[in-house]
C-alpha cells in the first residue's frame, strides 16, 4: 500500500478510534524525538481526546499515569514493539483481546509507518511550522 493511501487509510478507515490512532502517532514520534511529527499531530491528539496528562508523560519519555484500559493496552504495545521489534506473547494476547487482529495490525502499522515518517524527517532536517518550538528532548545516548 503507498504511502499516501496508508496516510488515509489511518484517517477514514482505521480499525481504531481517531484518540487511540492519534495516541499511537505520538508515542512513535517520542520515541524518534521527531519534533515535526509531534507538533504536526498534537492539535489532531488533542481534537480526539487525548489528555493532556497524557500527552505531557509522552512528551517527557515517561508512561503516563491514569489511562484507560485501551490506552494502557495501546501504550504497552507500541512501546514494546518499538523497543524490542516485536511484542511478547501477554502483550499480544491483550491488544488482541482488545483491539481484534484488524486493530493489532494496525497499531504495528502505524508504529511502523510513523517511524520511517520520523526517520526520514529527522534526517532531512524537516522545519517546524513557523513560530513552532520544539518540544521533545533527545533522549541520552547509549
Amino acid at each position: 500500500m503507498p504511502s499516501l493511501e496508508l496516510r488515509i487509510h489511518n484517517q477514514v478507515n482505521s480499525a481504531l478510534s481517531p484518540k487511540l490512532t492519534e495516541f499511537a502517532i505520538l508515542i512513535a514520534a517520542r520515541q524518534l524525538t521527531s519534533n515535526f511529527e509531534w507538533t504536526t499531530h498534537i492539535d489532531p491528539a488533542t481534537k480526539a481526546g487525548v489528555s493532556p496528562a497524557i500527552m505531557a508523560a509522552v512528551a517527557e519519555g515517561r508512561r503516563p499515569e491514569r489511562m484507560a484500559e485501551d490506552e494502557e493496552i495501546l501504550y504497552d504495545f507500541c512501546t514494546e514493539l518499538l523497543h524490542n521489534q516485536s511484542v511478547s506473547d501477554p502483550t499480544y494476547a491483550r491488544a488482541l483481546a482488545k483491539f481484534g487482529e484488524p486493530g493489532v495490525v494496525e497499531a504495528a502499522s502505524l508504529e511502523g509507518y510513523y517511524t520511517f515518517l520520523a526517520m526520514v524527517m529527522n534526517a532531512a532536517r524537516s522545519p517546524l511550522a513557523e513560530g513552532a518550538k520544539p518540544v521533545l528532548a533527545p533522549f541520552p545516548q547509549h
